[in-house]
């Protein structure tokens, strides 16, 4: 089996198995578990690329302010996505969470019709079909419309958006990304300490 397809299922499996950890934190507040998940995403990609000897980029990335606005947009979106997720998750709203990323592909291809001018050919446009019949079956039968999943769909979906036409790979971005983050995370860990 290619390394890529192990990796993805890997991804998956780890990402499906992040309620379970987060619940395990009931009591402590969404945004500090945020603010530990960017400090400590920076420290582990860090370790990456510099293992990988992939830092040469960074410079240039920190001078560039087209790239800088880029990943400080990209950076502020997926803050607020993960933000989101880990209150759904702290709130005991975990099957909203879930399915905000089951509406997140249809959001994403509403952005990439609409934006990248990305045609679908018979077969997807009814899958997309389903899987809208689907989210509004179980908006349906819940009774409720699902705000967070919503906002969950929304926010990655843009984040894939910009991350589609962004200068830097995902890699790369991924370190900017947290390290545009950090400061904000550092001060909010400050400031719930020294209360």
């Amino acid at each position: 089996m290619p390394f890529g397809i192990l990796a993805t299922f890997a991804a998956y499996f780890l990402w499906g198995l992040f309620p379970f950890y987060f619940h395990a934190l009931q009591g402590i507040g969404a945004l500090e578990i945020l603010a530990h998940r960017i400090i400590w995403s920076l420290v582990f990609i860090t370790i990456v690329v510099v293992a990988m000897r992939r830092t040469a980029w960074l410079k240039g990335a920190l001078m560039t302010p087209k790239v800088l606005g880029v990943f400080c947009l990209s950076a502020l979106i997926i803050g607020a996505n993960w933000g989101i997720y880990v209150y759904a998750i702290v709130s005991g709203r975990t099957i909203e969470a879930s399915l905000g990323y089951f509406i997140n592909p249809l959001v994403s291809i509403a952005l990439g019709s609409l934006f990248l001018r990305e045609r679908l050919r018979r077969p997807q446009q009814a899958a997309v079909v389903l899987a809208g019949i689907g989210v509004l079956w179980i908006t349906w039968t819940t009774g409720v419309a699902p705000w967070l999943g919503l906002m969950l769909a929304v926010t990655f979906g843009l984040y894939g958006l910009i991350r589609k036409i962004a200068p830097l790979g995902s890699l790369e971005g991924m370190v900017l990304e947290s390290l545009l983050l950090t400061p904000a995370a550092a001060a909010w860990l400050w400031f719930l300490w020294s209360d």
